[in-house]
């Protein structure tokens, strides 16, 4: 398995000695066992990559988002499939206190707030092999917030309550102009940079985030970027159905109709009903209205009721898309959580929970390293074993390992191998 072949294409990225660094890197990672640390890079990398050139690598600043949608153009590109996006944060926890970047986040895994380290990452989804391929990774930055000022002096008068209702005068706010937060800008700066590098060659039409991403703000930051969003809402929603009734002659016309009780949704809107091991499943689809939006939303409730115990939960997905059908609207929500795979692959083969930097290039290069080997490794499984169902990570693994004790079996022979 030759990694520099694989490499040639980011030879207008990258100069030929990080080239050839990189490929060092990367079957070293391959063929390591252990932590994934600069340190046991050097020891598995050969005499080629010693400490100090493998720590100037990580040292060095890289375009990795060039470096990540070249490679996948390259070589995991399927000029037929349609591809989505799908975008989520993941935390790695980090001891010490000199890491770049670190604060404590919320981890899904641990379910508790921890500290470390966040990357928010958007991938490549493929709607027909249902395979995830991170295309770009940055890391989250928080910004200290800033104190209120102490007030100088207290006053002696009573607080004054505000009047309830509306403020005689004021005006309808405009729901789609909205300020973004941090967050969001940094997405949404991630998607407009993403777009550019795609143009031409891939069409990309939704983004699939989770049910943090679920609200008016999020929406809006999509649609800025000429995309769609396929999202999640809360489970107790308000959603109305669109008023049809007679409208008065004077005033404001009326908007909103009956809200929408997710026991008792109207039989018109039923998609599909399903029955398996006792769990009875129904499928809406209507578009409603939500007084926090801007925009109508196409909306699907899936309802799922236990036969036995009637006991009942649901599930609220949207999409600014009306047109969208509720069976691919579902499924790319589906296909959202195979960036969940990439997560796990880079956490627990490739040094996403490993790494010791602690400068911001450094650390950058550590993340970025650990979701493009992601990418090559899908690509060498591939070239290796076409059935990729039965030729997993650690068989890869296990291949490189092979190939690194015959080289260096055969290396300490030499010019004595002709005897035998």
């Amino acid at each position: 398995m030759d990694i520099l072949a694989l490499l040639q294409c980011l030879q207008p990225i990258l100069t030929p000695t990080i080239l050839r660094q990189f490929s060092w890197i990367i079957f070293a990672v391959f063929a390591m066992t252990g932590r994934v640390t600069m340190l046991g890079i050097s020891r598995w990398a050969g005499t080629g990559g010693s400490y100090r050139t493998v720590q100037r690598w990580f040292y060095t600043p890289l375009p990795w988002t060039q470096v990540l949608v070249c490679f996948f153009r390259q070589h995991l590109f399927q000029p037929n499939a349609t591809y989505i996006l799908a975008g989520d944060e993941v935390v790695v926890t980090k001891a010490g206190k000199h890491t770049f970047g670190l604060d404590r986040f919320f981890s899904g895994l641990l379910q508790k707030v921890v500290p470390g380290l966040a990357f928010f990452t958007l991938s490549l989804v493929n709607t027909t092999d249902h395979t995830s391929s991170p295309i770009a990774v940055e890391q989250v930055v928080r910004s200290k917030p800033v104190s209120a000022p102490l007030p100088t002096a207290v006053s002696s008068d009573p607080i004054s309550k505000a009047k309830p209702g509306r403020p005689r005068g004021s005006k309808n706010k405009n729901k789609a102009a909205v300020i973004l937060t941090p967050e969001l800008q940094q997405i949404q700066a991630m998607l407009q940079a993403l777009l550019l590098k795609l143009a031409g060659w891939l069409s990309v039409t939704y983004v699939t985030l989770d049910g943090h991403f679920g609200n008016n703000n999020a929406l809006q930051m999509v649609r800025q970027c000429t995309l769609h969003l396929i999202s999640k809402l809360r489970s107790d929603a308000a959603l109305y159905f669109p008023y049809t009734g007679p409208q008065a002659q004077h005033g404001t016309r009326r908007k909103y109709g009956t809200r929408v009780d997710y026991r008792h949704i109207p039989t018109p809107y039923l998609k599909a009903t399903t029955s398996v091991d006792g769990l009875e499943t129904h499928t809406y689809q209507a578009t409603l209205l939500h007084a926090n939006f801007a925009q109508p939303l196409n909306v699907v409730i899936i309802v799922k009721t236990n036969l036995q115990t009637h006991a009942w939960a649901h599930v609220i997905l949207f999409s600014s898309d009306l047109p969208l059908g509720w069976d691919n609207l579902v499924a790319y929500y589906r296909l959202r959580f195979q960036i969940e795979f990439n997560f796990r692959d880079a956490k627990q083969y490739w040094g996403l929970e490993d790494f010791m930097t602690i400068t911001e290039t450094a650390v950058t290069n550590a993340a970025n390293l650990a979701f493009f080997l992601v990418n090559v490794a899908d690509c060498s499984r591939r070239k290796i074993c076409p059935d990729e169902a039965t030729f997993g990570v650690l068989d890869l693994k296990a291949y490189c390992r092979g190939y690194k004790y015959v080289t260096e079996t055969i290396k300490c022979f030499g010019k004595n191998l002709t005897r035998f």
